[in-house]
């Protein structure tokens, strides 16, 4: 399991990326990698600042959350982009209320309020948004680093948020969904393994299945992980989460049904696997306050 982990600088248009830790590091191509998909930008990913400039290599892209498709302003006024201090970006979350965003656990255990930043309201990672310094980071109490199991966590802003026509939250399933089309990921993850991060917000039109199929499409010892309270969605070869679109939301009847946890790296046409919200619901609704 990939456990490298970044921070980044940025000196004019040079981005520095230190703190990086490989020793774990599995090349992709081995279909049996179960990664955490945000710690994990590795040495080739370049680090997006607010208000700065990305290096022309990566704006050559042309944009994929791995198959997805460049999201305009306003499109998903929930996104979040979880920032370190140095504000590069390593983690997806949601607007849930004016004073908390909902991500994954495996993205902010070991953080401190201090090197994390709420940022919201934008589709780049360039330019506009409203940061927000952090007042209270909280894990789920049963979170397993080793499992993934209960995979979620909530940000409590230290200022109010400020709802727009930019930024707004996004309601909480209460619903147990088996199966659906037509169900919506969004996300700053890597293009692709190997590639770098987009500046323009990625979004993907994916399918849910059941847990049933989701087991059998993965390995044996994956399949141990997706519990009953993980929800996955299946999309073509090619198509699919990556390093990056940790934490971030899956949507579909315009409330949010997931929060990114894991998948087989990146896009190659095994389920992605979430935290199920109705599952989490409860918890959420009993912290986020």
């Amino acid at each position: 399991m990939m456990v490298g982990k970044v921070m980044g600088t940025s000196i004019g248009s040079r981005y520095l990326v230190d703190g990086v830790d490989l020793d774990d590091w599995r090349s992709p191509t081995e279909s049996e990698i179960m990664f955490r998909l945000s710690l994990l930008f590795v040495v080739a990913c370049a680090v997006a600042v607010l208000g700065g400039s990305l290096p022309a290599e990566y704006l050559e892209w042309e944009g994929r959350i791995v198959g997805g498709s460049n999201a305009g302003s306003g499109q998903f006024p929930y996104q979040v982009s979880l920032r370190s201090g140095a504000n590069a970006h390593f983690c997806g979350g949601s607007v849930i209320n004016n004073r908390y965003a909902l991500s994954a656990a495996h993205c902010t255990v070991g953080r401190t309020t201090a090197n994390t930043r709420v940022v919201v309201g934008t589709h780049l990672l360039n330019s506009g948004g409203i940061s927000h310094q952090v007042q209270r980071i909280v894990n789920h109490g049963s979170y397993n680093a080793n499992t993934l199991a209960n995979d979620v966590s909530l940000v409590q802003t230290a200022s109010v948020i400020t709802f727009t026509n930019l930024v707004q939250p996004i309601g909480l399933s209460a619903t147990f969904i088996n199966t659906a089309s037509g169900a919506l990921a969004s996300g700053w993850g890597q293009l692709g393994a190997n590639a770098g991060i987009p500046n323009n917000l990625q979004w993907l039109s994916t399918n849910i299945i059941t847990l049933a199929d989701c087991r059998n499409r993965h390995s044996v010892a994956n399949a141990a992980r997706v519990f009953d309270h993980k929800i996955c969605t299946l999309s073509p070869a090619g198509q699919g989460m990556c390093m990056g679109d940790s934490g971030g939301p899956l949507v579909h009847g315009g409330q949010q049904q997931g929060i990114v946890s894991w998948g087989i790296p990146c896009g190659l046409g095994a389920p992605d696997v979430f935290d199920r919200v109705s599952s989490h619901r409860a918890w959420i609704l009993a912290n986020a306050v």
